[in-house]
């Protein structure tokens, strides 16, 4: 019964394969629907925080997981070597996320820390130019949030998501 189960999910997923070669395009759409349904578990028992607004720390995640899991469904890797991986990486993720949650060093170190770019209607030269923003930028982001002019902002940061948050006078 047991090779039976194995052998209909080695038929159907050309999980014996060795190459990507050997898949056939069944194979390979149906690895691509397994690693789908996958993947919607994994990121359901991450946090929600873990798509939103991202950090560096979750784009990182999010482009490793990607390689890891199309390396899954076209066959350059092992099958399940390639989705249990994906899930340590989800995993860590989740524990450095929770211990950054109560540590403000780990928590900048990981996710990097916010920029005051304007406060009480003065703009920080040097924030801008550390953040690689300029004028034409702070203005397009400042028009996003309906304002016309950095003296209207009492205070203006750029979020580690890379958003900016602004607060009126």
């Amino acid at each position: 019964m047991k090779d039976d189960i194995w052998s209909t999910f080695d038929s159907l997923l050309g999980l014996s394969a060795t190459k990507a070669e050997e898949l056939n395009s069944l194979q390979v759409s149906l690895r691509a629907v397994v690693v789908y349904l996958v993947l919607i578990a994994y990121v359901r028992f991450a946090k929600k925080r873990f798509l939103s607004q991202a950090t560096a720390f979750d784009v990182v995640l999010v482009i490793v997981i990607g390689s890891i899991s199309s390396r899954a469904i076209s066959g350059t890797a092992p099958f399940f070597p390639s989705l249990a991986g994906t899930f340590v990486l989800i995993l860590v993720h989740w524990v450095i996320s929770y211990f950054a949650r109560d540590s403000s060093f780990l928590s900048h170190l990981v996710k990097g820390k916010d920029t005051v770019l304007i406060r009480d209607g003065k703009v920080d030269r040097r924030a801008l130019a550390r953040s690689h923003m300029s004028d034409d930028d702070l203005a397009e982001d400042l028009r996003h949030a309906g304002i016309e002019e950095p003296k209207d902002v009492k205070s203006a940061r750029l979020e580690r998501s890379g958003k900016l948050s602004v607060i009126e006078k």
